[in-house]
């Protein structure tokens, strides 16, 4: 791995330097992970010329598997630190100013006004620029060992969630489910969930990101489920809908049949080069065809790796296209006030039609369920 994450850094170096900065200091924890392998608390990267160097408040603490940091990386400790990536950041700008050069690109979209206050009094002669958001874009087309970190991760969800749908279901909360499932994820080896877990019963049902409740399962909800599993620090997302206890009534199978047509026509429209709008507008199309355009959610898909919500956004003022092994979600929803809704969600990796066109990581039945 060690070669992996020093063509990221190399990567970045030369689009660095493109932009006129010989040098850059990554401070988002995220990114740092990304580019060395583990992001210490505290920890910041610098880039130099020659060499990079992690400098962190205290010793970094071993971690399993992929988070394990990078052992060609110099890590250079800074007992006594406290002021977290402030005061490691200023070492770094100290650091590099001493090297010679001129400028140092920083993270302004996540460095507060007195952190770049601090970096300024700190390297006084240094130009600070912004190297803006070329980390996101390089993390956004993942390596085949990414994603196969994200098929085991959507393995483990489709695990519990599918344990889950055999247990006895009326009568308990959602707090209770969200809870169980999260539990399970763990015990099937997950580092935890991907995000809070959203279990919807009744009214609730078909909410984007609801927060569960105390109110309990009853006969003929339905019932919305959404989780993900995070696995070695990269997360994947899994939403299905069921109807508990009874045949599903006329309205909520012609609810599902509209939401299920949508997902399959976002799913199928994915393909490298295919715009990131035109994904989400042949979802929205079959919604509005429905009569329920007005209930879809801004965006009906996201891109997914070490952060839950990354780019591409699959929404109507999407900018760009979609590349190859891109992994992103496909999931339109409805929910009628009052009555509830339908949301159906996979992670899937855009692949080429020569390669079997789009590679669906959430395996779950998508079928509409009686429990």
């Amino acid at each position: 791995m060690s070669e992996v994450y020093a063509n990221r850094r190399n990567r970045l170096r030369d689009r660095c330097s493109a932009s006129g900065s010989a040098t850059a200091l990554i401070s988002r924890p995220v990114n740092v992970r990304y580019l060395a392998g583990a992001a210490p608390r505290g920890a910041v990267l610098l880039l130099g010329r020659e060499e990079d160097l992690l400098l962190s408040p205290g010793p970094p603490d071993p971690q399993p598997g992929a988070d394990r940091l990078d052992e060609a990386l110099r890590v250079q400790t800074l007992p006594g630190r406290t002021g977290g990536p402030n005061a490691t950041g200023g070492d770094a700008a100290d650091l590099a100013a001493d090297q010679g050069v001129d400028s140092l690109a920083v993270e302004e979209h996540h460095l507060t006004v007195s952190r770049h206050r601090a970096l300024r009094s700190v390297a006084p002669r240094l130009r600070l620029d912004d190297v803006g958001g070329i980390v996101e874009q390089l993390r956004l087309v993942k390596d085949e060992e990414e994603i196969s970190l994200l098929r085991v991760g959507a393995e483990i969800a489709d695990q519990a969630l599918g344990e889950l749908l055999e247990s006895i279901l009326v009568g308990r909360t959602e707090r209770h489910l969200a809870l169980e499932l999260e539990r399970r994820l763990v015990d099937h080896g997950a580092d935890g969930p991907a995000f809070t877990t959203s279990v919807a019963t009744g009214p609730h049902s078909g909410r984007r990101g609801h927060r569960p409740t105390d109110r309990r399962v009853e006969e003929g909800d339905f019932l919305t489920v959404c989780l993900g599993a995070a696995y070695h620090g990269y997360r994947c997302e899994i939403g299905r809908t069921f109807v508990i206890g009874t045949s599903p009534a006329d309205w909520q199978i012609e609810l599902y049949d509209l939401v299920f047509a949508a997902q399959r026509a976002g799913r199928e429209a994915l393909a490298p080069g295919v715009a990131c709008r035109d994904v989400d507008r042949v979802a929205r199309q079959v919604i509005d065809s429905g009569g329920h355009g007005d209930a879809l959610p801004q965006m009906t898909g996201h891109g997914v790796g070490l952060e839950i919500e990354e780019d591409p956004q699959l929404a109507p003022t999407a900018m760009g296209k979609l590349d190859a092994c891109v992994p992103v979600t496909v999931e339109p929803g409805v929910h009628l006030p009052g009555r509830g809704g339908v949301r159906i969600d996979d992670t899937l990796v855009v692949r080429p039609e020569a390669d079997g066109g789009p590679e669906l990581l959430t395996i779950t039945t998508k079928e509409l369920l009686a429990l």
